[in-house]
């Protein structure tokens, strides 16, 4: 099947696109700004006898964003969607800026929907379908400092929750995953080793392609009967 994942650029979206070319699919690797490094996961692939292109849009950008993927289904449907694109600009509440506020709101919440509303009425008409939405922990139990974060996740996974009930008799099956702590630059920049063993009783940071591998699992035909649900994945920390 063909896939899209967004953010398909970082740490997480590369084991992503690269865990669904294993599967066998036909993947998009997506970027905003980092095209070149979307190409890099692409040839990766290919290199490695999978299916995969790149594409580059502003997922803030509906127009732009409609044009791109009107284009992208015109020969086939998008019927592996995962809604991986996101950023975070962390403050506490009472310091933060409206532009911190909006600009992590606008790429996981209305990206969201900028992505996954054109692509719904291709992938009904298949009746086959499954979109994975990958929110965070701290859309499940709030973070400090990062208010906006967590409202951006915690509103995906409650989109998550109402269209996998429209979608449900289609075929379409619609889930989140929320990751704790994995390791990427960011991570281990935000938590040293030390705090991690402090936290989290697996006593390490999640890998990208252990997060990537139940990704991989919600777009099979083994999960078909799995639809509206939040699976995280975190070492125990909740």
């Amino acid at each position: 099947m063909r896939a899209l994942v967004t953010g398909g650029s970082g740490a997480l979206g590369q084991a992503i696109s690269e865990a669904l070319a294993q599967a066998g699919h036909e993947v998009w690797v997506h970027a905003n700004r980092r095209l070149a490094e979307a190409e890099a996961v692409a040839q990766r692939i290919v290199a490695a006898g999978g299916s995969a292109h790149a594409i580059a849009f502003d997922v803030t950008d509906a127009d732009a964003t409609e044009a791109a993927l009107t284009r992208l289904v015109e020969d086939a449907p998008v019927q592996i969607l995962v809604n991986n694109a996101g950023i975070h600009d962390d403050a506490p509440l009472v310091g933060m800026r409206r532009e911190q506020w909006r600009s992590v709101i606008d790429v996981s919440l209305n990206g969201f929907f900028n992505v996954t509303q054109p692509l719904l009425m291709p992938m009904i008409r298949t009746r086959r379908g499954r979109i994975v939405n990958i929110a965070s922990l701290a859309g499940v139990m709030g973070n400090r400092g990062q208010a906006n974060y967590a409202a951006a996740k915690a509103g995906l996974i409650g989109a998550t929750k109402s269209l996998s009930l429209e979608l449900a008799s289609r075929g379409i099956t619609v889930n989140a995953v929320a990751p704790g702590i994995i390791a990427s630059p960011m991570a281990e920049h935000a938590f040293p080793a030390e705090r991690i063993k402090q936290l989290v009783p697996a006593q390490r940071a999640g890998q990208p392609a252990e997060v990537a591998a139940m990704v991989a699992y919600l777009v099979s035909d083994a999960a078909a009967y799995v639809t509206g649900q939040v699976l995280s994945i975190n070492g125990g920390l909740a």
